[in-house]
């Protein structure tokens, strides 16, 4: 692997877990995903559509600076996949999307986990003609859309998902710097946060980006270490660091039997409490992928206790995600209504 033009390494860090499969072999996420031509910046996009249950314009991007073992996404993330658009492309991408947007949100509610607040994307409400027992009653049928993931509403909000090269931020400030002057979108980044370096937070900041969506894959640095093949050091003084630059920040752990549990999932929210009590924390159910096929989903009362624990910090905000992973039946239902409160749904 070529280090000499790594980003961080220029920085004082290591190189991420970068290598991406390219026809079998194997590049630096940099070099196979991101490219130059007689000046202009390209990036590989796999796909750009509206997302559920976000609600935004999501671009799903090839290539990443982790390796995760339990990644979703690792069929583009880690394999050279999609077409190469420039921060012009996305702009039209953003353009037209905007044309769509009917639900207008504030630059604090730039997140994913706003979205439920007004849509619970069942889409009871336009295939059945009735509100299912848990919408939020906000929006007006008219207001639901379907996209390829389902229904919803469409946020004025454009995000940077899939893959993450944020130790390479050219491409998003100059997308950033765009969408910024020729819409009234706001943006957000979904992220591992290993690019995230003062520097390069800096320099986001600077070209318009107004969120982030930073996932702590684990508190304990072996744990992350094994997860993503990199260093949590500098990832976990993130939250203070996003919030004193005025950004949006939301966070996201995932609950893993027999590595990322209640203890662990604890600290992550200790830490964010001392940081502002009110960043809002997602803790999602894993369910078994790529090489943790092996590793079982969460139950019940595993994620109740996780979110027990977690609101015990003095963190306000919490969230409970993936729950057809653990309820099951009527049982599940009832325990988990009868412990936490609803607003954690």
């Amino acid at each position: 692997m070529e280090t000499s033009k790594c980003q961080l390494k220029k920085q004082g860090l290591a190189p991420g877990s970068c290598l991406v499969n390219v026809d079998g072999k194997h590049q630096p996420a940099c070099q196979a995903t991101l490219k130059y031509e007689q000046g202009n910046i390209y990036r590989l996009i796999t796909s750009v559509h509206l997302s559920r249950p976000e609600n935004y314009l999501s671009i799903y991007q090839s290539g990443c600076n982790f390796s995760c073992r339990k990644c979703h996404s690792w069929y583009f993330s880690k394999v050279q996949d999609g077409s190469w658009y420039s921060p012009e492309d996305i702009l039209k991408k953003s353009m037209e999307y905007e044309k769509l947007v009917n639900l207008e949100e504030p630059r604090e509610r730039a997140t994913a986990w706003h979205a439920q607040e007004t849509c619970r994307c069942c889409g009871s409400c336009v295939t059945d003609g009735w509100r299912s027992s848990n919408c939020p009653g906000i929006l007006e049928p008219e207001a639901v859309l379907l996209s390829p993931q389902g229904f919803g509403p469409a946020r004025n909000i454009v995000a940077f998902t899939g893959g993450d090269l944020t130790c390479c931020p050219e491409f998003y400030e100059e997308c950033a710097r765009l969408i910024k002057m020729q819409t009234n979108l706001c943006i957000l980044i979904e992220t591992n946060g290993y690019g995230l370096t003062p520097q390069n937070l800096d320099r986001l900041q600077a070209s318009g980006v107004d969120a982030f969506w930073l996932d702590i894959k684990a508190h304990d640095a072996e744990k992350h270490k094994w997860l993503t093949g990199c260093s949590n050091k500098h990832i976990l003084r993130l939250p203070e660091e996003i919030l004193k630059r005025g950004f949006t920040l939301e966070v996201l752990s995932l609950y893993i039997p027999n590595l990322v549990e209640s203890d662990e999932l604890e600290r992550i929210a200790r830490d964010l409490s001392a940081v502002d009590p009110a960043i809002p924390f997602t803790i999602l159910a894993f369910f078994p992928e790529h090489q943790m096929k092996d590793f079982r989903r969460p139950n019940t009362k595993e994620m109740v206790e996780a979110y027990t624990k977690a609101k015990s910090t003095g963190l306000k905000n919490i969230r409970l995600g993936n729950l057809g992973v653990f309820i099951h039946n009527d049982e599940d239902s009832d325990y988990l209504m009868a412990n936490i409160d609803m607003s954690a749904l």
